[in-house]
């Protein structure tokens, strides 16, 4: 699956049975559904849930929550805009 394929995907009520919590959570909030996309990777500590717990936290506009997450995951927070940094992520991961 490439970044356009993910996309298309946006276009069902439900993300695809085979993608990972972090694919599922950036699908939600690719949605617009920022509260599931959050309890979908809030209890995880793994560096990439841990960047994309503190993507949704910057995205909130809790800085202080965000910095602390990017922290975890060994990352420096983004001085661009969250839609490139949403693209970024979903592309490492697919």
């Amino acid at each position: 699956m490439n970044f356009d394929d993910f996309i298309q995907t946006l276009q069902h009520h439900t993300p695809p049975t085979y993608f990972s919590a972090h694919l599922q959570s950036l699908w939600y909030d690719g949605k617009g559904d920022w509260e599931k996309a959050h309890q979908l990777i809030q209890d995880n500590e793994d560096d990439m849930s841990c960047q994309i717990h503190a993507y949704l936290h910057r995205k909130e506009g809790d800085k202080f929550n965000a910095s602390y997450w990017y922290n975890k995951a060994g990352k420096p927070m983004p001085h661009y805009d969250l839609e490139q940094e949403w693209e970024e992520i979903v592309k490492t991961l697919l």
